[in-house]
């Protein structure tokens, strides 16, 4: 019996589905209306979130798949709507976050005349994406998807726009879903190159002060056993990117902390003292490595990567291990001899020792003054078990939660890297709660990243998503000030904000709220949010005036923290 045919529309989802896609963040428009109309008898087996902006469904489908490690979807018409994604797509890039993002686009024999809402998005996206593919054809809708799925989700992963013309969306095609598995010019794994193992485990072997830096590579390639592993039998301290954070449980011993401009101190100081470093699934971003001219030169490097354009990128390496992590782990951990490393992991005590007392304690138990941005967050994350999903926005909110926040699980912390993208957290935190339902989802935001992506408080309150936001309000863009008090003469320029009622807000759109002023009302309203059913805001008014420390002064040595 011969198959029905079906319009390309139903053949996008019907391969979405097969791909296994559940959920779907989206805004439809004029160039979508076929993939919408199609979408309506696919309700039942595809949830659609109704955000309010575009680049809202590229966040949410970013925080759906950072705490899943699944691929996150974002469905969009032309022109507007298709360049609102152009900031989440970025993001995605950097951060190696694996999305596909579906744009309409006008009817194919209309292309290139200038149309209404036509724009070149593959033109404009091809520098932020693994694969940017216009589709014109119905027939092509079903390769071309999954296609972008493989793509999007193996080697170092990252963003995928599909632009379907109008016509392609409505034309027929006797479907027939094959899974894309190999393309032949895309070589997403490398072969392990066992000479360059043995080279490493014999580098470790022989170290007497290694030490490692671990990153996001270790979270994409589900390595974190294979790292604890590979830590415990040679016995070997380890720091965090920002990205990497909950690869490591936080009270884990050989945990050291996170690097880079707001890090930790030892770890920063540590890494220009090691004899071998051994970087694990991280790209030496600028904001980790500082002065590169004073970089862990004293040390022999090893650098494990799936990516081979970022080997000898930013730091030259003297054994680069091409490989997913959990394998390249795996078999030089095979080879390490075990060994104990007492007395160079009890050297991180000095360092621990004053930023604690200098730093530490100060921000997350003052005795008086204001409220501080560290003592909210070290609070909320103990008052969760310290097992909840941190979401933040960027800016001081960012490297406060990332500083005092604690994980015990992996995936746990959904942030903007690379791109440091204001805005990104509001949304990141909704797909985040769709994408883990069952865990608590705390996001962490200033007042001005909070308004970049206000309407998406809409989102919340149509789906009813329990997420917890707690607004960190100091009526500052608080990370500029920051600057301009540090470096800039304290010539504070645009950067003071006269904010609105957010607490008027949040219950305009049916969200529990409450503001928090003193010290003393802090753990009750911690205590009601997360007691509350359903979305709650907490409002906490904080020092105007505080900065994040320990802070190295862009492009300085990262031994050379102000604290």
């Amino acid at each position: 019996m011969k198959q029905k045919k079906i319009s390309g529309s139903e053949a996008l989802l019907k391969t979405l589905i097969e791909e296994g896609t559940e959920c779907i963040f989206g805004y439809p428009g004029g160039q979508a209306i076929p993939i919408y109309d199609t979408l309506y008898d696919y309700r039942k087996k595809l949830r659609h979130v109704l955000v309010r902006h575009e680049q809202g469904a590229t966040h949410a489908a970013q925080g759906y798949s950072r705490v899943t490690g699944k691929v996150g979807v974002a469905l969009v018409t032309s022109g507007p709507g298709a360049t609102n994604t152009v900031t989440g797509i970025a993001d995605a890039m950097l951060d190696s976050t694996p999305i596909v993002v579906i744009t309409g686009q006008v009817p194919s024999p209309l292309l290139g005349t200038d149309a209404f809402q036509e724009v070149d998005v593959i033109g404009i996206t091809q520098p932020i994406t693994k694969w940017a593919y216009q589709v014109r054809r119905a027939e092509d809708v079903p390769w071309a998807i999954s296609r972008a799925f493989y793509i999007a989700s193996t080697g170092r992963p990252g963003p995928v726009l599909i632009d379907i013309s109008k016509d392609a969306q409505v034309g027929q095609v006797d479907y027939r879903y094959e899974k894309v598995n190999f393309i032949r010019s895309y070589q997403p794994w490398p072969d392990i190159q066992i000479n360059k193992i043995e080279m490493a485990a014999e580098l470790i072997n022989g170290a007497k002060r290694p030490f490692a830096l671990v990153g996001q590579g270790v979270i994409l390639s589900g390595a974190e056993q294979e790292l604890r592993d590979f830590l415990e039998k040679a016995d070997i301290p380890a720091g965090s990117t920002m990205l990497g954070l909950s690869a490591m449980a936080s009270d884990y011993r050989l945990n050291k902390g996170m690097l880079g401009m707001h890090g930790n101190i030892a770890p920063n100081r540590k890494t220009n003292e090691c004899d071998v470093l051994i970087a694990i699934g991280m790209r030496f971003d600028d904001r980790v490595t500082g002065d590169l001219a004073t970089y862990a030169r004293q040390a022999k490097i090893v650098h494990l990567d799936i990516d081979a354009s970022e080997m000898d990128k930013n730091v030259r390496a003297d054994v680069k291990v091409l490989g997913n992590a959990k394998d390249t782990l795996r078999e030089i951990t095979q080879r390490l001899k075990p060994a104990k490393h007492t007395r160079w992991i009890d050297s991180f005590r000095a360092d621990e020792k004053v930023e604690s007392e200098k730093v530490i304690e100060k921000e997350i138990h003052p005795r008086e003054g204001q409220i501080r941005m560290g003592e909210v967050v070290r609070k909320v994350s103990e008052a969760t078990g310290n097992e909840a999903v941190l979401v933040t926005d960027v800016g001081q909110n960012q490297m406060m939660g990332v500083r005092y926040f604690k994980y015990t699980k992996t995936r746990s912390v959904v942030t903007s890297g690379g791109l440091g993208t204001e805005g990104f957290g509001l949304p990141a935190a909704i797909g985040a709660k769709i994408g883990v339902p069952d865990r608590t989802v705390c996001l962490f935001v200033g007042d001005g990243g909070l308004q970049m992506t206000l309407q998406e408080l809409g989102t919340i309150m149509q789906e009813n998503i329990d997420i917890k936001i707690i607004l960190l309000n100091n009526n500052f863009l608080g990370m500029v000030r920051q600057w301009q008090e540090l470096f800039y003469h304290e010539r504070y320029s645009a950067t003071e904000m006269a904010n609105p009622d957010f607490t008027g807000i949040a219950r305009a759109f049916r969200i529990g709220t409450r503001r928090v002023g003193i010290r003393e009302e802090l753990d009750d309203a911690i205590a009601e949010m997360l007691a509350y059913k359903g979305a709650f805001l907490l409002e906490v008014n904080v020092e105007k005036c505080g900065l994040v420390y320990p802070m190295v002064p862009a492009g300085g040595c990262i031994t050379e923290m102000l604290y």
